[in-house]
């Protein structure tokens, strides 16, 4: 049986800028899961929408805990679920809740290239329609890219949001790093770059300035290398953050308090003490 992986506690406090805590996989413990959160520092996290269906559960979940916050969106995967009249129910929530303090973007939504049966077409459809939400509400926007990037620049290129966001689970080159920064948005890392295999990804990330960095889990999805069987969780971030940091060749505490001044940044938040 394997031994079992260590633990981090950083003194700096860490946000986890996307996860999915409301899934069911977090059904049976979810209680445990955020009081081993709060003790190893994990005091902030962002909750996203991804259709229709769980705005309402993420907004109740957000409410049970102070440093719960929350995006609504329709994401690519799920495409064959969402009706023209989400987009409606979309831009009524953001206005009923665009004073809330719980609300702090608009997400996660994007372009997915890598599932071939999402139509492209219906896909860019939706994208920019919730870019025009974002930008209507001055809302900083969550967005899934994968194996689409080229086409995702092109188009925040053509709506220059007021605010920008987050590239949700970087996997891009340095080259499109580049781009995204200039349209100013933060890069979101996970468990991704934690795995020895991801040799491109890694050496990316070692390139990346800590301006452009923020700590994300996607829970339960993405686990990381020292938690590989089962699901992820953000109780894992501090390890994240640990791992990444050696990539890096900067301190654990460095890099927490890069993304936590980063992720305030795009939402708003004053930086806590």
């Amino acid at each position: 049986m394997p031994a079992a992986p260590q633990r981090y506690m950083l003194a700096t406090m860490l946000i986890d800028t996307h996860n999915h805590l409301d899934f069911p996989d977090f059904d049976a413990d979810r209680s445990e899961v955020l009081a081993r959160c709060r003790q190893l520092g994990v005091r902030r996290q962002v909750l996203l929408g991804v259709f229709q269906e769980n705005w309402q559960r993420i907004w109740d979940l957000a409410n049970t805990e102070d440093g719960f916050f929350i995006a609504f969106g329709l994401h690519p995967v799920y495409l064959a679920q969402h009706r023209a009249e989400h987009l409606l129910e979309l831009r009524n929530l953001l206005e009923r809740y665009a004073d809330h303090p719980k609300l702090c973007a608009v997400g996660e939504f994007g372009l997915d290239y890598f599932i071939p049966e999402l139509d492209r077409d219906e896909q860019q459809r939706l994208f920019e329609a919730q870019l025009a939400l974002a930008a209507e509400f001055e809302l900083p926007v969550l967005l899934h890219v994968r194996r689409s990037h080229a086409a995702v620049i092109a188009t925040l290129k053509r709506f220059r949001l007021k605010r920008a966001g987050i590239v949700h689970a970087f996997a891009g080159s340095v080259e499109d790093a580049k781009e995204y920064r200039k349209l100013g948005f933060r890069l979101g890392l996970g468990g991704a770059p934690t795995w020895p295999q991801a040799n491109r990804l890694r050496k990316v990330v070692a390139q990346l300035p800590l301006e452009s960095i923020v700590l994300e889990t996607d829970s339960p999805d993405m686990a990381p290398a020292m938690h590989p069987y089962g699901r992820n969780s953000p109780e894992f971030l501090p390890d994240i953050c640990t791992a990444l940091a050696e990539i890096r060749g900067v301190t654990p505490e460095e890099l927490a308090e890069a993304s936590t001044r980063n992720a305030c940044d795009v939402f708003g938040w004053d930086i806590p003490l």
